[in-house]
């Protein structure tokens, strides 16, 4: 049940009825609404209210903060409640390196050793981009750029590194969702075509150049935010300092 007036009105109740169940319900509704902005980075968390838009106890709540707390998705103060936690670009900078290193890594060895489920699969993914684009809708365009990337591991059965990649997603997913934009989603679109074009042309250097040029794009935007609104972010103010972004491996 939803209730429009309750702050958390986007929270749904479990289902579950046993205790680890509920938690872990509450914890997964409670990443959601983190990663998704729901709850905005900084944002002060009402437990008392989350407990009754979801119709739960305290304890499920508690012991989801303190799985987000250490998924670095919260932040736990005694004496003064729960938050929601800034966005730390030292953090993202890292998870875009390891993206960076893996996924450029993964498409050298993919090219050439491919079939046409994969390439059939990619054509899909596209088409649902540019439809999703059309209509604005950044949370679909969202999953289905993060499909486009599944795509190429799941087609590999790498499932090792994709799990190293989703374990960097949620904080990583809440920084590339700020700077979601009508320009960003087409800017994605081009940048995710000329990868889909060095797939099809077996043309590795033109993959991987690709992918490296898409995941500094992104990231060149995200330090750009962050220097206008460094609010957002537990280390902003940090990129005000001249040549700081430098310290990213572009290229």
């Amino acid at each position: 049940m939803r209730t429009e007036a309750s702050p958390y009105h986007f929270l749904v109740r479990p289902t579950a009825l046993s205790r680890g169940s509920v938690t872990v319900d509450v914890t997964n509704a409670l990443r959601q609404a983190i990663v998704t902005l729901d709850m905005p980075p900084g944002s002060a968390i009402d437990k008392g209210a989350i407990c009754e838009q979801m119709g739960v106890s305290r304890f499920p709540v508690s012991e989801a903060l303190a799985r987000l707390q250490a998924d670095g998705l919260v932040d736990i103060a005694p004496q003064r409640g729960s938050t929601v936690s800034l966005v730390r670009i030292a953090d993202v900078r890292e998870y875009m390196l390891i993206r960076k290193a893996l996924e450029s890594e993964a498409l050298r060895v993919l090219i050439g050793n491919h079939d046409a489920t994969l390439i059939e699969a990619l054509h899909a993914n596209m088409a649902q981009q540019r439809e999703a684009a059309s209509r604005d809708d950044s949370e679909t365009f969202h999953q289905i750029d993060i499909d486009f990337h599944d795509i190429i591991f799941r087609s590999m059965r790498f499932t090792k590194i994709k799990n190293i990649i989703d374990g960097a997603r949620a904080n990583l997913d809440r920084a590339r969702r700020l700077i979601i934009t009508p320009r960003r989603l087409a800017l994605t679109i081009a940048e995710h075509q000329a990868i889909f074009d060095g797939i099809l042309a077996r043309d590795n250097p033109q993959a991987t150049k690709a992918i490296r040029a898409h995941i500094d794009a992104v990231m060149v935007e995200l330090f750009a935010f962050a220097r206008e609104t460094p609010g957002l972010f537990a280390d902003g103010e940090s990129l005000g300092k001249a040549g700081e972004t430098d310290s990213f491996p572009f290229g």
